[in-house]
């Protein structure tokens, strides 16, 4: 049985905790976190893992290591980590920004590092996760990896010259949901909906559309022409949506985002 270690025990690595738990992929006890905020902790050794405030001691310890810290603190955590990482120890990064040649950078040895970008939806198991592997890692270990994101919703596997166009889609992507969602309900509002009966419908509509297109492996463009009745009301609202050059700012958007994660890339 391996040790997972994360540093860091905010939402994600509250979400990981949780997905690995649920999935039975090893014991409470065979998790191990730490954080500086005690406060943080507490709720996870309700969970039955282990945590410290000692990164060193969680590294010499775990075979995994999740490194579910904010970028800015990463040079900070892999100084401390630098001395005591073994050579079958893998680490993974799950923010923003932060390659892997960034993270060997400050390594004297060639360690194992896989590059993960999940998503908030995570939180409820509902993710989407995208994963690249270096040449290093070996089959096993990177299933290793997937099997543990894969608790937390969809993975895929991806090359980490795109980790950029993963990070402005399906890693910033639940905040545009998470507006249209508002637009759409507040126009119901408009139309005279109670919003709490708005959201409801925009939110469940939002998620039967994407089941659809993944249950069904369908187009979307066939999946709105089902919708679309020859001069009925959809096609209105289409056209009234692209006038409004709908999918050209959705596209420009996720190029401003993907060009903003390219400029912070270490």
């Amino acid at each position: 049985m391996y040790k997972i270690g994360l540093i860091g025990a905010g939402n994600m690595a509250t979400a990981i905790i949780k997905g690995i738990l649920k999935a039975e992929l090893v014991q409470p006890n065979d998790i191990i976190v730490s954080d500086i905020d005690d406060n943080k902790l507490v709720p996870l050794q309700r969970l039955g893992v282990d945590t410290t405030k000692n990164n060193k001691a969680l590294a010499e310890s775990a075979h995994i290591i999740i490194l579910a810290i904010k970028p800015s603190v990463y040079e900070l955590v892999l100084k401390q980590l630098r001395d005591v990482i073994a050579l079958d120890t893998i680490m993974v990064s799950i923010a923003a920004g932060i390659s892997i040649k960034y993270i060997k950078s400050f390594f004297d040895r060639d360690i194992k590092v896989v590059r993960v970008m999940p998503n908030t939806p995570a939180l409820i198991g509902m993710g989407m996760s995208a994963i690249a592997v270096p040449s290093n890692i070996d089959e096993s270990t990177a299933k290793k990896v997937e099997t543990i994101f894969a608790a937390l919703g969809k993975v895929e596997i991806i090359e980490e010259k795109l980790m950029d166009a993963v990070t402005a889609i399906s890693g910033s992507g639940p905040a545009y949901a998470f507006m249209f969602i508002e637009a759409l309900a507040d126009a119901g509002v408009m139309e005279g909906l109670p919003r709490d009966k708005a959201y409801t419908l925009a939110a469940q509509t939002l998620l039967g559309s994407a089941a659809m297109v993944l249950e069904t492996g369908e187009h979307p463009g066939k999946l709105k022409d089902m919708v679309s009745s020859p001069a009925g009301t959809t096609i209105d609202a289409i056209y009234a949506l692209e006038q409004g050059g709908f999918r050209g700012i959705v596209m420009r958007a996720v190029k401003a985002c993907a060009e903003k994660s390219r400029y912070m890339e270490k």
